[in-house]
């Protein structure tokens, strides 16, 4: 099975977040959908956190243009 990209999670997460706020589901469901929510939202927080941190790493360069610096990853 493929990984889901960051857009497929986000859609999942509001799907879940509408199904808990309508309160209808019962409570093992609702516990099931919540740790996948949590789940999700760690995943999402991640890649985020990923790509802020390759855009800090864009830096002005000597004339005022800006400059990649080389990135490297926690892998």
């Amino acid at each position: 099975m493929a990984q889901k990209s960051f857009e497929e999670k986000m859609q999942r997460l509001e799907e879940i977040v509408g199904k808990l706020e309508k309160g209808e589901a019962p409570l093992s469901d609702s516990l099931a959908l919540f740790e996948e929510g949590t789940a999700l939202v760690s995943a999402c927080r991640k890649e985020l956190d990923q790509a802020e941190q390759q855009v800090v790493k864009l830096m002005k360069g000597s004339d005022g243009a800006p400059v990649e610096a080389d990135f490297l990853t926690e892998e």
